[in-house]
């Protein structure tokens, strides 16, 4: 993969996923800014990659439109333009139905759904024309049937549905829109690691470097003919 000289805005940077991304993208060129509401994780992820490229770090709460417009403007501060999205925001609760609460509800139609759209309005005006934008969605959203899941699996649902709708509503723009679609992942993220010996097919828990892959892949020219799709990245679990 190269993405040498490409600039990505990679927004949700938490555990696992985000450093890993931000990895395999810094290790194929690109220079990226990473976003989310922890500093001291953002801080860790920079001094962990820096070696590896340039990194830079934006403080925003991606849950409100104002929170992704700032995450936005201080990128193109930092990086001069957005040529690419990961958008990797996203959060799991058990919800089960006899005891959901609104505040449930909310907060996971509002990490799971709304910021990743939240993200997108907002970084659009400044995306060209051969950009690509990722998102996260699961295997729950898609093929799951798991107990006690009922709000977390409909909104990743409808953020798949939003790929799809996304990635048609942008093509006169010759902007793609993928997602994928993970099962479980560790946490256990460590740049350099040979991670592929810690999982076998059919594992319901993966190293978020199998995903990390795929997203920046779907970034990187080699994937150019991938658009509105939403790509299972689970080693199969969901046919268990």
């Amino acid at each position: 993969m190269n993405l040498v000289g490409k600039k990505v805005l990679v927004m949700g940077v938490g555990l696992g996923l985000g450093p890993a991304t931000s990895y395999f993208l810094l290790k194929s060129g690109a220079e990226i800014v990473i976003v989310a509401r922890n500093e001291s994780n953002l801080k860790k992820v920079k001094k962990e990659l820096s070696g590896y490229g340039k990194i830079e770090y934006i403080v925003a709460d991606l849950s409100t439109i104002s929170g992704a417009r700032k995450a936005v403007d201080q990128s193109l501060k930092k990086l001069g333009k957005i040529d690419h999205l990961a958008i990797l925001v996203g959060n799991y609760t058990d919800t089960p139905i006899k005891s959901l609460s609104e505040e449930k509800m909310e907060s996971m139609i509002s990490v799971n759904l709304k910021a990743p759209i939240y993200a997108v309005k907002e970084a659009l005006p400044h995306l060209k024309e051969g950009s690509a934008i990722v998102m996260v969605s699961s295997i729950e959203g898609t093929y799951g049937h798991g107990l006690d899941e009922i709000v977390y699996a409909s909104a990743k649902a409808g953020l798949a549905k939003a790929t799809e709708l996304l990635a048609y509503e942008l093509l006169d723009k010759s902007i793609r829109v993928n997602a994928v679609a993970p099962k479980a992942m560790r946490h256990d993220f460590k740049p350099g690691r040979e991670w592929k010996r810690s999982r076998k097919l059919g594992d319901i828990e993966c190293p978020p470097e199998d995903v990390a892959r795929v997203i920046t892949w779907l970034l990187d020219d080699e994937s150019e003919w991938i658009n509105g799709a939403v790509i299972p990245v689970d080693g199969g679990a969901r046919l268990r």
